[in-house]
């Protein structure tokens, strides 16, 4: 065979894998217009979130006087995950301790000093019912110092503390107000009253 006829039969050889290569792509084409479109996603739905504010108010009485009434207001979701609210406020009071006896004439002035913690602590647990219910479970731990009019039994310069814890659940709707719980001090006679109030935010 001559150089001619070699290359010729190359050229013959590449121009039918050419062809036969361009006819497997165009059945490859033809396959994927043939395949069905894939069916859009689905928008995700927004969760169904309904915002609550909890406003809790502690009233102090005497009788049916009021002499003080602290509000507090907690945010949160009806329903879970976020669906309770923590408050935290208060302050460390120094206590000055009394000192032991037969102490050195040297020692310093006044005994060693320990903080009390005082403030309001709100716990506020919300749960969706039926009918635009909602059932708020409520823990409270709230603690002050007693005005020197009202401290019985307390040293000297020093103070004295009281304290008022109570859990207890209601169940609100919008705009409705429970009396969550009502004690009495049995040292300063005064009535300790707490209120929840419901609000859904819209």
């Amino acid at each position: 065979m001559t150089k001619t006829l070699q290359i010729f039969s190359l050229v013959l050889a590449f121009g039918l894998s050419s062809a036969a290569l361009a006819t497997a792509q165009d059945k490859e084409k033809d396959k994927d217009k043939e395949k069905p479109a894939a069916p859009a996603k689905a928008p995700i739905a927004a969760a169904n979130v309904t915002p609550l504010k909890v406003q809790v108010v502690i009233g102090r009485y005497q009788g049916e006087k009021k002499v003080a009434s602290m509000p507090y207001t907690l945010t949160m979701n009806g329903t879970p995950p976020n669906n309770h609210a923590n408050l935290r406020m208060g302050a460390k009071i120094p206590v000055v301790m009394m000192m032991m006896t037969n102490v050195p004439k040297d020692a310093p002035a006044g005994g060693p000093v320990q903080y009390q913690d005082v403030g309001t602590n709100i716990d506020c647990f919300a749960t969706e019912l039926d009918n635009g219910r909602y059932s708020l479970a409520v823990v409270i731990d709230d603690s002050s110092i007693y005005p020197d009019e009202q401290s019985a039994g307390a040293a000297k310069g020093n103070p004295s503390f009281r304290s008022f814890r109570a859990t207890n659940s209601l169940v609100l709707k919008n705009g409705e107000t429970g009396q969550f719980t009502a004690a009495t001090d049995k040292v300063s006679g005064e009535t300790v009253r707490v209120d929840v109030t419901l609000t859904v935010v819209k």
